[in-house]
Order: structure tokens, then sequence, then C-alpha cells
């Protein structure tokens, strides 16, 4: 249960946190994927939750 917890809860208290910072606050109503991704993806790995991109590789198993 704590990998569930802490997998739903820190992406939550991020948005919380972006939203009181101003950062994801405009007026009317707006979807989160209609804001800058940047600030909540950094703070992923400030809190926890690390992760990264790999570009030009090949996937396959």
């Amino acid at each position: 249960m704590q990998g569930v917890s802490y997998t739903t809860g820190v992406p939550a208290m991020i948005g919380a946190m972006m939203f009181l910072k101003g950062l994801w606050k405009r007026p009317g109503v707006w979807n989160v994927e209609e804001f800058d991704p940047d600030p909540f993806m950094e703070q992923l790995n400030k809190q926890g939750l690390p992760w990264h991109e790999i570009f030009d590789e090949d996937l396959e198993v």
C-alpha cells in the first residue's frame, strides 16, 4: 500500500503546490494538461518520483 499511496499522493501534493504558488492559476476553467508541465516534472524528481526520457533508442525487447 505504501507505494500506491506515495505515487498517488505526491503528484496531488505537487499539483496543489503549483496552484498555491500561482503557477497553475488562471481565470476560468482549465485542465491540468493546459498548464506548463515543466515545474511539475521538476518537482517529481525532487519529491522522490524520478523520471527521464530516452530519445532515438530502439525499444524492441
